[in-house]
């Protein structure tokens, strides 16, 4: 799969917009510069949009509060969480009323309720199901509990398997739900269904409630929203705006290669170039990349908007026959960087 380009802006050929959060809206509490606006006019040109996010801690009235403090103004029926996904696995396979130990916070409770579940906190209550999502207090005695309940043959889901999460400016990452499941999963040898993205729960979540029937995954790690859109058969917009970075996209495998590429949200206004491959290399809008003759590294040529000559790199390197390695594509990289307008 390589790159593909598209004639209109992509906010008017695809009907939904499935937006992550973090690194592609905002990061931390702060929208990312442009990305209010850009949003705005994605809406005004008719493509509508969701927030679809793994934390599981907050509400979706608590999210489409944040987005609207940070100048994107959402709707709690906007918000679509791995909490509902997981809630939503629950009710399909336990009776209504159903007992579900929940090893997390307030996101996990509401959703569990909202679709007919009782939240318990304790193994005592003999639950039929633990889920466990993250929440910045949680504490060793509710995992502990969590852990009697699934050794007790309580069902187990997680609401997302990240195993980090950012770590706010200048700070290393931090342990995300995927890291805190392991002690669970360590205790019993029992593995949780995992509903958050890349797994496919979320994502038909979202599908579901925006009755979308062209839908445009925008995030920007390849693990989770890119892989994720992958496995849902969906096409993906990949913004260079939080965790993936040039090195990471280029030599990225297979599975986790997005449609589309763009320096942020603005992406979402703008027609995409196509990428024209020849016996020369792959040309888009001023750049060409080409394999040199022993096949031991890519050259880049040309000048122009970086993210164009990022899109004829991509091309280049995912036209070859397995995986590229780092150091046949660093002086292109390099060269991208010393050329571009």
């Amino acid at each position: 799969m390589s790159l593909r380009g598209c004639a209109r802006p992509l906010s008017e050929a695809y009907d939904v917009g499935l937006l992550d959060l973090d690194g592609t809206v905002y990061i931390g509490s702060r929208a990312l510069p442009g990305a209010g606006e850009a949003l705005d006019k994605a809406r005004a040109s008719g493509m509508r949009l969701a927030f679809v996010t793994n934390n599981a801690s907050r509400t979706p009235s608590a999210v489409a509060l944040l987005l609207s403090d940070i100048g994107v103004p959402a709707s709690p029926e906007d918000v679509i969480t791995s909490a509902q996904a997981a809630a939503r696995l629950l009710a399909d396979r336990l009776p209504s009323g159903a007992r579900v130990l929940v090893v997390g916070g307030m996101g996990l409770r509401q959703a569990l309720r909202a679709h007919g579940l009782r939240p318990v906190s304790t193994a005592a209550e003999r639950p039929a199901a633990v889920v466990q999502g993250y929440t910045p207090d949680l504490s060793y005695g509710l995992i502990a509990e969590g852990t009697q309940a699934v050794a007790g043959g309580a069902l187990f889901v997680g609401s997302n398997g990240d195993r980090t999460i950012p770590g706010g400016p200048g700070r290393r990452p931090r342990p995300g739900n995927g890291s805190l499941l392991r002690v669970i999963a360590t205790a019993t040898g029992i593995d949780p269904i995992v509903t958050g993205k890349p797994e496919q729960p979320l994502h038909q979540e979202a599908v579901l409630r925006t009755g979308a029937r062209r839908p445009l995954v925008i995030g920007d790690r390849l693990d989770t929203d890119i892989e994720g859109a992958r496995r849902g058969d969906a096409d993906s917009l990949l913004v260079l705006t939080g965790v993936t970075d040039a090195p990471e996209l280029v030599t990225a495998a297979a599975h986790r290669r997005p449609t589309y590429v763009a320096a942020d949200l603005a992406g979402l206004l703008a027609p995409h170039p196509e990428i024209r491959h020849d016996d020369h290399g792959h040309e888009c809008d001023g750049w060409l990349a080409a394999w040199t003759a022993d096949g031991g590294h890519i050259e880049l040529s040309g000048h122009g908007d970086r993210v164009d000559g990022l899109r004829a790199l991509c091309a280049a390197a995912w036209h070859a026959d397995g995986p590229v390695a780092p150091e046949a594509v660093a002086a292109a990289l390099d060269r991208l960087e010393d050329g571009a307008d």
